[in-house]
């Protein structure tokens, strides 16, 4: 689906919801569940063309003394080495998906910021999963080792302010080739930098599209957007500081495991159990000299190796589901005890718990109480069914910590 043009977005958005949302189900919103598609938002052109560009922390860049944005020479050359113009980028060219153009390997992560792109009415009309549902009635390699399918738990509303009540949640906005996407997302804590984190923990599918794409562009966290629980009609008409309280974190760096990147699938399970990302985020206005964690005032621990499911009595996923009954807009929460399920005999069994959200809730942090009995992420939304009821996320091991310590030795001096 080609970007629809501003004056057209909000016009289709509800007979395209109407038109998709039977089609596709289930629960995440980036490749390996499925949701709500509907318009895949504005024409980009004109943002695009005021763009700047994020500074890698890394390269020393940062804010000038007039306010602009400066572009270190490590990113451009690292554009340049991949044979891009940062000039051409900032003005469009990012949305060319050739698949020479398409970066996969986990060494071409690039996200330039491009200032103003995620305004209230984009981030409102993005809602494009570019992942299809898992069938519900797939006969799963398990081994014999998945328990019975949970019965479903309804998702109930998260209390208002978002910030009062699940700080450390947000909204993952990006743009692959079929338009602006949705994911869920968590603000987690640095090691090397306690207190003052700068990282986020989402699915694997929301930043990278696995064996058959690359990375993502445009990615771009908002912690507790639509913090007052507006309706999609009064979003219309509300300021920025009610959309994205905290600002817009642009991604200045992302990892997912390798086995996502060369497994992962839009359809079915691929590559699931591995299904989880973390990024490095830096605030688009330069900020007030806050880290995200001090700005949004939280930042879970994630506990790596939690224990096998009859150990543990509850888990609590949350997420910004997007597919029909939802609209996107609002954060919601299931509160279940997890059973196991197996998608190949030889990869690890995932969490599972009964659910109704979503497409877009895909990414949304898992979270359960930790070996110091202190709540802790312990999982994310990876995979759904097509009609919905349940949930399963990966149990992160050696490998996902291996991901977020890469991260977090990535920006340990800085």
């Amino acid at each position: 689906m080609r970007p629809i043009h501003p004056t057209l977005a909000a016009r289709r958005r509800g007979s395209a919801r109407r038109r998709v949302s039977p089609v596709l189900a289930a629960a995440s919103l980036a490749t390996v569940l499925a949701l709500t598609a509907t318009a895949c938002g504005p024409d980009e052109d004109g943002a695009a063309a005021q763009a700047s560009d994020s500074a890698d922390p890394s390269s020393g860049g940062g804010t000038s003394s007039d306010g602009k944005i400066v572009i270190p020479d490590e990113l451009k050359d690292k554009l340049k080495e991949r044979g891009f113009d940062l000039d051409k980028w900032r003005n469009g060219e990012w949305k060319n998906w050739d698949r020479d153009k398409w970066l996969r390997e986990a060494k071409d992560f690039v996200n330039p910021i491009i200032a103003g792109l995620w305004d209230p009415d984009r981030m409102r009309d993005a809602e494009k999963p570019p992942e299809k549902p898992v069938d519900n009635e797939q006969n799963w390699d398990d081994a014999g080792v998945s328990d019975p399918t949970p019965a479903p738990v309804e998702a109930q509303s998260v209390k208002t302010p978002y910030s009062d009540s699940a700080a450390e949640s947000g909204k993952l906005f990006f743009d692959g080739p079929e338009g602006s996407m949705v994911c869920s997302a968590t603000v987690v804590t640095d090691p090397a930098h306690p207190g003052k984190s700068n990282m986020v923990w989402t699915a694997g599918h929301c930043v990278h599209a696995g064996k058959k794409g690359g990375w993502y562009r445009n990615l771009a966290f908002v912690p507790s957007y639509n913090n007052e629980g507006l309706s999609m009609a009064e979003l219309e008409k509300a300021p920025q500081d009610q959309v994205a309280p905290h600002g817009v974190w642009w991604a200045d760096w992302g990892q997912t495991s390798q086995q996502w990147i060369s497994q992962g699938a839009s359809t079915g399970g691929q590559g699931a159990p591995y299904d989880f990302a973390v990024i490095h985020v830096t605030p688009e206005k330069g900020g007030n000299g806050k880290s995200l964690e001090e700005t949004v005032g939280s930042a879970l621990p994630v506990e790596f190796n939690a224990p096998a499911t009859p150990k543990i009595d509850s888990m609590t996923a949350t997420g910004y589901p997007a597919a029909a009954p939802f609209d996107g807009q609002k954060l919601y929460q299931c509160q279940d005890k997890p059973g196991r399920l197996s998608v190949t005999a030889d990869d690890p069994s995932m969490y599972r718990v009964g659910c109704t959200m979503t497409g877009g809730s895909s990414g949304g942090g898992w979270v359960a109480n930790g070996q110091d009995g202190k709540p802790a992420l312990v999982s994310n939304t990876s995979i759904g069914p097509v009609t919905a009821g349940w949930l399963a996320g990966p149990r992160l091991g050696d490998v996902a910590k291996g991901v977020y310590a890469g991260v977090s030795k990535k920006f340990a001096g800085q």
